[in-house]
């Protein structure tokens, strides 16, 4: 009996430390996109505006390659790349330094979708190797995330995707379309409750005198400041941000009191890209050689005449 008890008293235990490991090691995935997923119906406003926007607030570069046009049912990439300085670190979550992790999200058309692994040639399987992708939500495959990964080994993000087929779906027509495409590196200035991250500029909430600056737990910094009235007004800065104020300096209301550690950014970019059908094309290549076979006969013809003008002594 005391043998089966301890028995499953160490499995309780063995599952519970799982558990807490499991947790533990899909927080840093989960920053981003798993709380724009959570917030937002779809990742792109009325006003056009990404979300991630929201709560990545320095504007960055981001750039994407598609091809002008393709041909239904076929697969095609889409490479987005995120620029950055890669010789510098942002600031994590405790206060420390570390590199800076990349994301994207790609709004293909829709019937647009990621290409299935059995479509993909073995250049495009080389190219997205280790790289997850996943879609926004269940109700929109043609909207595909990925990230966090490495910055510094994921400046180009690469998207296989595989485009509709009209003779399969009616609701698929030939013509051109949009994409919308955002890029993130780097972490945010503010979590989607509203309060802000470590990574930003924390400002004073009322003009005074800084009279003290005290540590406090887990690496933060608390500042008092004495208004003109009299009364103390405490802020509390996390680890992460140097102060740029000292005891004795005056502050207005709204001004740094720390330095702006944020190095990264978000951006975002429109491309269009055609969905050509393929009996347009062999009618403009039955019409090009209709035009040269023309133009060869004109000219053939032009000598024939010539030759018989020569000949009659015109």
């Amino acid at each position: 009996m005391r043998r089966t008890l301890s028995l499953l008293l160490g499995s309780l235990i063995g599952a519970a430390l799982s558990l807490t490991v499991l947790l533990a090691g899909a927080n840093p995935s989960w920053a981003y996109p798993f709380w724009a997923q959570q917030n937002y119906a779809s990742p792109r406003e009325a006003t056009g505006k990404i979300v991630c926007a929201n709560c990545h607030l320095a504007k960055k570069p981001t750039r994407v390659e598609v091809p002008q046009a393709v041909f239904p049912d076929s697969v095609f990439k889409a490479v987005v790349e995120i620029p950055y300085d890669t010789s510098v670190q942002q600031v994590a979550g405790d206060g420390s330094r570390t590199g800076l992790n990349v994301g994207a999200v790609v709004m293909l058309p829709d019937g647009f979708r990621l290409a299935p692994q059995d479509r993909l040639t073995d250049e495009l399987k080389e190219e997205t190797a280790g790289i997850y992708y996943t879609q926004y939500s269940d109700d929109n495959p043609n909207i595909l995330l990925v990230g966090p990964i490495p910055g510094d080994q994921h400046q180009e993000i690469i998207f296989p995707v595989l485009s509709p087929d009209p003779a399969a779906d009616s609701s698929i027509h030939f013509g051109k379309y949009q994409l919308h495409v955002g890029g993130n590196r780097g972490r945010g200035q503010v979590y989607p409750t509203g309060e802000k991250s470590n990574n930003g500029v924390f400002n004073a909430s009322a003009a005074g005198t800084i009279a003290a600056i005290s540590p406090a737990d887990n690496g933060a910094t608390v500042v008092e400041i004495t208004t003109d009235d009299g009364s103390s007004v405490q802020e509390t800065v996390p680890a992460g941000p140097s102060l740029i104020v000292s005891v004795g300096d005056t502050v207005n209301s709204g001004a740094p009191l720390t330095s702006d550690p944020n190095v990264g950014g978000f951006g975002q970019i429109d491309a269009e890209i055609v969905l050509q059908d393929p009996v347009r094309i062999y009618g403009l290549l039955a019409f090009f050689t209709a035009i040269a076979l023309a133009q060869i006969l004109l000219v053939l013809k032009k000598r024939q005449v010539e030759k018989v003008q020569a000949a009659e002594g015109f």
